[in-house]
């Protein structure tokens, strides 16, 4: 408590938006290990509790603040198969159930120590491959999203023979075709795969797997195909040219940095363009620092919901509980006109291309029936102008067939939408269902 949180913080805004670098800074070893000495080891760390991974926070925090390194890392890795990506994406549910978020509201910076340490692993050479002696049995994981490379992972440490089957061209998932680089460079998600492949994995890309048809020959099958199905908005003029899926854009502008190409009237290109996002989520957010990066006019994100409170405290949400307060991202400070209880009535358009988005402020009242609150029309409608929308409003839970029991589902496939860890600790139970029906 007698040291003050510092977050190492983004780079400047006027360098950021011309590149896809990553945009979070990092902080030097000494001011790193600082950072890690304001965990104070809680009687009960509700940190713990929070992450679906189990993180043991005080043990890492504590190697690191002594200068163990290694430790750290060993302590990290044995809950969390791949820190790389948590310490740049996750959204930190274990800072938000910290005793000094609820003390002062400085948690310890849990997850850039997390990043910190994994960072020193790979430099130091402390991530090696294993050597893993087989055990004859066999298990295909359909997926190599978070929940597909953590299932396949610990399985294949177990000593099963894993082969991964992917749909796309490359691993990661949503970690590769829905994130973009300025917040996670792919390369990261490169060097993780190449020591999978070294450990023994194998992958096989641009699989199509049919899951009620799944390929003979293993033992078990693991599925994490994710939740393939955006929400869409059929209002009308949803088909003019202009009005876009945000895994659209967010996809296709990951695949040209890695070197795709594609015919002018292919791409989802916000340059010269008033942008309008629907959705106020962390997709959403993704979109406008996209668009920012593509040379957009202007950005505009919208929200059917009413605007959260401004915390730090949330009222319906208690500490240690995850406060739904207002979030602003570092693409939010890019510029962007952000409005709340917004409902979308019409796509406009002329000539087939968007030209507006006819829009009506709208207030959510109680139901006098419980359930679902009441929307209610506010005032009249206006039009938004703008040459591009980005549709991020989430994603479709699917519906799974029954399948033998040596079929496991797991991460957004199993669950639905949901986080980047929360998939990871799926992918981990799966394996160890995987083991207890076989490893017998």
């Amino acid at each position: 408590m007698e040291v003050p949180r510092v977050e190492a913080g983004y780079r400047p805004v006027h360098d950021r938006i011309n590149d896809f670098g990553e945009v979070e800074q990092t902080l030097n070893t000494r001011d790193r290990k600082m950072q890690a000495s304001r965990c104070m080891d809680c009687g009960v760390p509700f940190c713990h509790w929070a992450c679906p991974l189990g993180n043991k926070n005080p043990e890492w925090n504590d190697a690191l603040y002594k200068g163990e390194w290694e430790l750290a890392y060993r302590l990290l890795n044995d809950t969390n198969d791949f820190p790389e990506f948590t310490g740049r994406i996750c959204p930190a549910l274990c800072e938000k159930a910290c005793v000094l978020n609820l003390t002062d509201h400085a948690p310890t910076t849990n997850r850039e120590n997390e990043a910190a340490i994994t960072e020193a692993a790979w430099k130091e050479n402390y991530i090696k491959p294993r050597n893993i002696k087989r055990n004859g049995r066999k298990v295909a994981v359909i997926g190599a999203g978070p929940a597909g490379l953590v299932a396949a992972n610990r399985l294949n440490h177990m000593g099963y023979s894993v082969t991964v089957l992917e749909k796309n061209e490359a691993a990661g998932g949503l970690l590769r075709y829905g994130i973009p680089n300025f917040k996670l460079n792919k390369a990261i998600i490169d060097r993780r795969i190449r020591l999978l492949v070294e450990e023994g994995l194998e992958f096989r890309y641009n699989q199509e797997v049919d899951v009620t048809h799944l390929p003979e020959g293993y033992d078990a099958y693991v599925v994490a195909t994710g939740t393939p199905q955006a929400r869409d908005l059929n209002v009308p003029g949803r088909e003019l040219k202009g009005v876009y899926l945000a895994l659209e854009m967010l996809a296709q502008q990951n695949r040209v940095l890695a070197g795709a190409e594609f015919k002018k009237e292919e791409l989802v290109n916000a340059k010269g363009k008033d942008v309008l996002v629907i959705g106020g989520g962390d997709t959403g957010s993704d979109c406008i620092g996209t668009a920012h990066r593509q040379g957009c006019k202007s950005v505009t994100q919208i929200e059917i919901m009413p605007r959260p409170v401004e915390g730090p405290d949330d009222p319906q949400n208690p500490w240690p509980y995850w406060p739904r307060t207002l979030k602003t991202t570092s693409s939010h400070e890019e510029g962007c006109v952000r409005r709340w209880n917004i409902n979308t009535l019409e796509f406009l358009g002329k000539d087939g291309r968007l030209t507006g988005v006819r829009v009506q402020e709208i207030d959510w009242k109680p139901n006098p029936e419980g359930g679902r609150p009441i929307m209610v029309k506010k005032g009249k409608p206006e039009v938004i102008k703008c040459e591009m929308v980005l549709l991020a409003m989430g994603f479709l839970k699917p519906e799974q067939p029954k399948l033998a029991d040596n079929v496991f589902f797991c991460g957004d496939a199993a669950n639905g939408a949901s986080l980047v860890v929360r998939a990871m600790a799926s992918g981990r139970d799966a394996a160890a269902k995987v083991d207890a029906l076989l490893g017998k």
